[in-house]
């Protein structure tokens, strides 16, 4: 859909606002929420990480927006390096850009996007989640990155598939209307001429 580096860094930064904000949201809520209220005594998820003075990041305690913050910062450029360039090759791979349905091959493109991001923000997230006060363990660190990865999989999947990315094209084509529309009609233009 991004012809042009611009438009690929926009949609990535589209992408990751969404992204971060929603991965966050599930982390605490929905993955650790009854932990971190069972800890603190408290009887909401908000509390219960003000009770304990923020999320602990590296070995420290810190507030959730500077959690959004480096995970925005990690995810925009992993995204930008390496998820969709690695996955818009990937979908190339087993699909003809030229023949294919635009739906399938986003499609593709999603999905290979996921299989990459997941695996490595989960990675990211193993290394800053991890409990360093308990001293050091590569084990641990790989047990927590599986934990992880089963964790966040089935919803980065779903979440992309049908609400994200979605979303995202839809903001993308309004932004870029202009654009679009005049490449439809250059490649309309370039159909009449070759009939």
């Amino acid at each position: 859909m991004p012809r042009n580096q611009f438009q690929r860094m926009i949609f990535a930064l589209l992408t990751v606002i969404i992204t971060v904000h929603a991965y966050v949201f599930y982390s605490l809520y929905v993955v650790n929420g009854s932990t971190l209220m069972a800890v603190t005594g408290e009887n909401s998820v908000l509390a219960a990480i003000n009770a304990q003075g923020g999320i602990s990041v590296f070995g420290k305690m810190v507030p959730i927006w500077a959690v959004i913050l480096i995970e925005f910062v990690c995810a925009y450029l992993l995204e930008v390096v390496l998820g969709s360039p690695c996955s818009f090759k990937l979908a190339c791979k087993v699909f003809d850009l030229r023949s294919t349905h635009h739906m399938i091959f986003e499609t593709a493109v999603i999905c290979a996007t996921v299989g990459i991001m997941c695996p490595a923000m989960s990675f990211i997230a193993a290394w800053m989640y991890y409990p360093y006060y308990a001293g050091f363990s590569m084990v641990t660190l790989l047990a927590d990155w599986l934990k992880l990865v089963c964790f966040n999989f089935p919803f980065a999947f779903f979440t992309q598939l049908f609400f994200i990315q979605p979303f995202v094209r839809t903001v993308f084509k309004l932004i870029f209307r202009k654009d679009i529309i005049k490449r439809e009609e250059t490649k309309n233009i370039g159909a009449e001429v070759m009939t």
